[in-house]
């Protein structure tokens, strides 16, 4: 054999070794753990399975993750063969593999969070009803089999959590009331054309043992664990730089994404305050942002404000070479489910890349909840303005997320349809944004009546940048300790351009998802990545086709979209 053939050889070696690896790790770990996501990409082998947060099922994880670790450390990639696909989907399992260890052994919210586990048997739940993947039968079958195990799972929460942040406890509070209203209605209404008596009646059972769990467990968080929960949310320096350095592949020093943060953040308040001096020159940008917010639809309304944007956003996209729009399919727009509802405003729920039969996709709007005063609710629908539904509808749906989605088909591999990076989904969803207003769109005869409402439209999405900005600073501040909740909440509202309502809830969010910076650091990325490519191909670019190109990568981090883009590894900032 040719020195030549011995060389493709052992290229294929590795490739085959690492497709073998990779495979196993998302069977028995991947997956084997954490079933509701097995459910959520399509894979239904795993729908009568639960999670299992017991000490015992937690130390067989680490130490699964440790030996997969080393598997994948030992395949050494050809690095002549040039086959970059394969290379960097090595890099991205062995980082998945590494963020894991660091989330069980480091940040350990199974010893923090109580709301993980009440969380954890909603989503269980609605992942099973969602989506019509199978026969009524069927699905409440893979139920049962789950809420079998629930009882349990809230038993292990009372061995697991010592000491938790009062913020969590109290997170899980406000949202256990909704959990146990979606038990008591929404999951047997779901399942309300299942034929079979036997099953339902079966069902009849283990759904009263999920509610009668739950208020115990509710019970037991204000009387018992509410008092003793004195814990620090914060993960520290070393744990959030090596979290994006893990799920992002960003390795920026901490002080350095401050300085990037702060001075995104005065960019877009300086914008914000030229466009509002334009609209009311005698009034302050304060006033103006007031008199923004107070435009906005009734709740009642709020759903159907959504689902009247995609005609023109589609319509704009597609005369204005945007980006492919590979389906005419519209998402369904409907009310964010209860779960979900302490911590987000608006979501995007697509089918999983394996899901052959449901494949609807659910646009998500948190309604005001009904116990708010008017006062409460006119301070919430603030965060629904005119400026920002247009905004919201860009960054879920088009071109954001949504359009995101119809593209991971075309995912070069198995590893990019499972595995993703925040700063290229929620990267890319927050760049489109600005990209669209910077294309046209929203000026009057293409999303706006006249040239006062563009304005307010541009304000819109300044106001959701700045609420971006908001979160990285708070993000990295508050997790190193040099920001407590209450200057968080203040920060959102006076350099974020936020309302009371908003800023509360984005707080929470902060204190358990400490690096939600990425949407403006990849949305950074995707700019300098763009304005590269122009330098690069000169006359030559396209915009569509550099949209099309970004998204026909899968959801990498930006380092890898970059690398495949212009064939190098520099700087991603």
């Amino acid at each position: 054999m040719s020195a030549g053939m011995f060389a493709s050889a052992a290229a294929e070696n590795w490739k085959q070794q690492f497709a073998k690896v990779s495979d196993e790790y998302f069977d028995q770990v991947y997956f084997y753990y954490a079933p509701t996501n097995g459910t959520m990409v399509g894979y239904h082998q795993f729908d009568g399975q639960l999670e299992d947060y017991s000490r015992k099922n937690i130390d067989a994880e680490v130490a699964a993750l440790k030996v997969y670790e080393k598997r994948i450390e030992a395949i050494q990639p050809d690095a002549a063969a040039g086959d970059f696909v394969p290379r960097s989907d090595r890099e991205m399992v062995l980082a998945n593999i590494q963020s894991q260890l660091l989330t069980l052994e480091t940040i350990r919210p199974w010893e923090k969070n109580a709301d993980n586990y009440s969380s954890t048997c909603a989503n269980a739940a609605f992942v099973l009803m969602e989506r019509k993947f199978a026969s009524p039968d069927e699905r409440l079958r893979s139920l049962i089999a789950r809420e079998k195990q629930m009882p349990a799972l809230l038993n292990e929460a009372r061995v697991n959590l010592k000491n938790p942040p009062r913020i969590f406890t109290e997170i899980a509070i406000e949202q256990l009331p909704d959990i146990v209203t979606f038990f008591e209605h929404d999951v047997p209404l779901a399942f309300a054309d299942a034929k079979d008596p036997a099953l339902k009646a079966e069902f009849a059972q283990t759904n009263a043992a999920v509610i009668a769990g739950l208020k115990s467990y509710l019970d037991w968080l204000k009387i018992d664990l509410l008092a003793r929960s004195n814990g620090d949310f914060r993960i520290g320096a070393t744990a959030f730089s090596q979290k994006l350095k893990y799920d992002e592949m960003v390795d920026i020093p901490l002080d350095k994404l401050l300085e990037i943060g702060w001075a995104d953040l005065r960019k877009n308040q300086a914008h914000f305050q030229l466009v509002a001096h334009e609209l009311e020159p005698d009034k302050t940008p304060s006033a103006v942002l007031e008199e923004l917010g107070e435009n906005h639809p009734a709740p009642g309304q709020l759903l159907d404000a959504f689902r009247a944007t995609f005609d023109s956003l589609v319509g704009f996209i597609r005369t204005h070479h945007i980006v492919t729009i590979p389906s005419d399919v519209r998402p369904i727009v409907e009310e964010t489910p209860p779960f979900m509802r302490a911590t987000t405003f608006a979501s995007m729920d697509t089918p999983g890349p394996f899901e052959t039969h449901a494949t609807e996709a659910y646009f998500n709007v948190t309604l005001p909840d009904p116990s708010m005063t008017p006062a409460q609710v006119e301070g919430y629908m603030h965060s629904f303005n005119i400026g920002t539904v247009i905004s919201t509808a860009v960054h879920e749906a088009y071109p954001g997320h949504y359009v995101q989605f119809l593209w991971l088909p075309q995912a070069p591999s198995k590893v990019r349809k499972i595995l993703g990076a925040n700063t290229d989904v929620e990267g890319w969803a927050h760049y489109t944004e600005q990209m669209m207003l910077d294309e046209g769109y929203g000026q009057p005869g293409a999303g706006a009546k006249d040239e006062r409402e563009a304005k307010f439209l541009r304000l819109g999405q300044l106001q959701d940048a700045l609420l971006r900005n908001a979160r990285f600073i708070v993000g990295i501040q508050m997790h190193t300790g040099t920001m407590t909740i209450e200057q968080a909440e203040e920060f959102f509202q006076k350099e974020g351009y936020q309302s009371k309502e908003t800023a509360v809830v984005e707080t929470k969010r902060g204190a358990g998802d400490p690096t939600y910076l990425y949407y403006t650091l990849g949305k950074l990325e995707i700019m300098k990545l763009r304005e590269d490519m122009k330098t690069k191909q000169g006359a030559a670019f396209s915009l569509e086709k550099f949209h099309d190109d970004f998204l026909k990568q899968g959801f990498p981090p930006v380092k890898i979209v970059r690398e495949a883009l212009l064939g190098d590894d520099s700087p991603t900032l």
